[in-house]
């Protein structure tokens, strides 16, 4: 193992510049020779109530758009329960984080970035983390507004920790923003959250991560090296622990906050971390490399989640970016076609971990990408027809996985066989109109982690250019 000395942190204060070989479609999984499956999962069987795709797994065609069908949207096996959105969006409503909490007193909440970039959503006076009352899933109600400097801007580092009680984000953007950490209460009043502390101790934004007990929250940034630990045991005044040497784009930590599991910013797509000195609040903490891993349709990696199947660790791993060009630099191979799309990595021996299925939609098939170029929408190298974030609904024994898809929508997949996982789901939500479509057509833009509530088989996501939608997993599919 690799052992890193921690540097003393050095506070960064700074202002960015950014205005901001392929199988038939075949259930994914194991190959005869061991190798996992490279082609495209599974697709879901629509039941009773759907409104399926018109033809290509994940597609919407220019031909949906001018039939109307995209007004209707697409569903399989899902049904709208309820929504906040906003008409006729000028900028982007919707963000990269869903989050759920229920306090102390029972009552419900959602919280939800309301910005893909900052300050585009001013032009829609949104600003903020939104904050709803989901005591009635079909009327999501607004109940405030949270503008502290990393709420307004917390690109994707929104979390909250259950067992804590604590929301937090670093200020953060498609670079780096000065790395403020907001921390709010929300266990006494999920609808009304209480700021704790606004403090310049993250270094620099971009992602986050956060232990379970909420302790310990971690500030990242894919384009700078700059991975900070933050002591929040004093929500009202946390401490910097630790800095290290890391381009780190989301991470996410283990039960016992030991282990970090880092979707890499440089070639590495995964590093596993023990972080168990920080976590034990040792002085001058030591952090050490277990192992890294890289896979050969690698993009940009943005998350990855622990879970377990039958008592087996796991790894769900999910890339970002897409590209239809040659040459195009932001995290495409050098034919421009790679799209990294979901994994499950098997980390049964930290050491040596794998990637054992993948989790592929036929608009991600190199194949498939001449013809599906001039889909509205689809040329963004940054969304079309991508993988942006997953999630579980809990971490032992998850019977399905939820990804946001871009173009495609909010994808659902089985994963009871981590090895053989299959598609049995999505919403696509219905279009909106837009009054600005350059560079961005009317279409889905669906990029946030979404949330679950398992009781009642909900899934709450955002869509970056409508807003918030809470929907049903129907026809007994989950």
């Amino acid at each position: 193992m690799k052992n890193i000395n921690a540097i003393s942190v050095l506070t960064l204060v700074t202002l960015s510049l950014v205005g901001c070989k392929s199988d038939s479609a075949n259930p994914a999984g194991e190959n005869s020779i061991g190798e996992p499956s490279t082609a495209a999962i599974q697709k879901a069987d629509c039941g009773p109530g759907s409104r399926p795709e018109t033809g290509m797994q994940g597609r919407v065609t220019q031909e949906d758009h001018d039939n109307g069908y995209v007004e209707q949207g697409f569903t399989c096996n899902t049904e709208l329960v309820g929504s906040y959105i906003v008409p006729n969006a000028i900028g982007t409503v919707g963000g990269f984080k869903v989050e759920r909490y229920v306090d102390t007193a029972g009552r419900e909440c959602a919280y939800y970035d309301s910005t893909l970039m900052f300050p585009t959503n001013f032009l829609d006076l949104n600003a903020g983390v939104n904050v709803l009352d989901m005591s009635d899933p079909e009327r999501p109600l607004l109940t405030s507004r949270l503008i502290s400097p990393a709420m307004l801007s917390p690109h994707e580092s929104l979390v909250v920790s259950q067992e804590a009680g604590i929301l937090a984000a670093v200020m953060g953007n498609a670079l780096a923003y000065p790395g403020i950490v907001d921390v709010y209460d929300v266990s006494e009043d999920c609808r009304s959250p209480k700021l704790l502390s606004s403090a310049l101790v993250g270094t620099l934004g971009h992602e986050s991560g956060m232990t379970p007990d909420g302790k310990t929250f971690y500030s990242a940034s894919p384009s700078t090296p700059t991975l900070t630990a933050v002591d929040l045991s004093n929500p009202r005044l946390p401490l910097p622990l630790w800095s290290g040497n890391y381009s780190s784009h989301g991470l996410s930590l283990s039960d016992d906050g030991n282990r970090a599991y880092l979707a890499s910013g440089n070639d590495n797509g995964l590093m596993i971390m023990d972080v168990s000195e920080i976590q034990a609040r040792l002085p001058n903490p030591q952090v050490y490399e277990i192992a890294s891993l890289s896979w050969d349709n690698q993009s940009i990696p943005q998350n990855a989640m622990p879970f377990s199947r039958d008592g087996k660790p796991f790894l769900f791993e999910i890339d970002e970016f897409s590209s239809n060009n040659a040459g195009t630099p932001f995290g495409v191979a050098s034919n421009g076609k790679t799209v990294g799309a979901a994994r499950i990595i098997d980390i049964s021996d930290e050491t040596r971990p794998r990637v054992v299925s993948n989790l592929r939609l036929e608009v991600h098939q190199p194949e498939n990408r001449e013809t599906i170029a001039n889909d509205p929408g689809a040329s963004n190298i940054i969304g079309g027809y991508a993988g942006h974030y997953c999630a579980v609904p809990t971490r032992v024994d998850p019977d399905i996985a939820a990804c946001s898809m871009i173009l495609s929508g909010l994808r659902i997949f089985d994963i009871r066989d981590p090895l053989h996982p299959r598609e049995i789901a999505y919403f696509n939500a219905p279009v909106q109109p837009r009054i600005l479509t350059v560079p961005a057509p009317a279409s889905n833009w669906a990029m946030s982690k979404p949330a679950f509530v398992p009781e009642r088989k909900e899934i709450w996501y955002t869509d970056g250019f409508s807003g918030f939608y809470a929907i049903r997993v129907t026809n007994g599919v989950w």
